[in-house]
């Protein structure tokens, strides 16, 4: 399956979630204002929940957006337990493994 690739987006000075705050070259909001954004797309695009959102996507508990995550996005998978996220969020919690300490 190939992918469109996305286009480049150039942070412009601006925060990205509306406020109209002015920002550091390189970032695309202020901070924490990512998740203000993403709250704000999930209120508007599936009334707030996100369950309604991983429905309406075609995930939930038989069908796994993690596992989709790690088959087509690059994320990856604690090799000493279930913890999965995006390579650096794995190394991260790789240093913290309780698993890994109990090997």
């Amino acid at each position: 399956m190939t992918k469109e690739p996305l286009p480049r987006l150039i942070p412009t000075g601006t925060c990205w979630c509306g406020c109209g705050a002015e920002i550091g070259l390189g970032s695309f909001f202020a901070r924490g204002h990512d998740k203000v954004a993403e709250a704000a797309l999930v209120a508007v695009k599936y009334g707030g929940s996100i369950p309604q959102m991983l429905h309406a996507n075609g995930f939930g508990p038989s069908h796994s957006v993690t596992a989709k995550a790690v088959e087509e996005a690059g994320w990856q998978k604690c090799p000493r337990c279930d913890y999965v996220g995006a390579p650096a969020s794995v190394r991260n919690h790789e240093k913290k493994c309780t698993a890994a300490k109990e090997s």
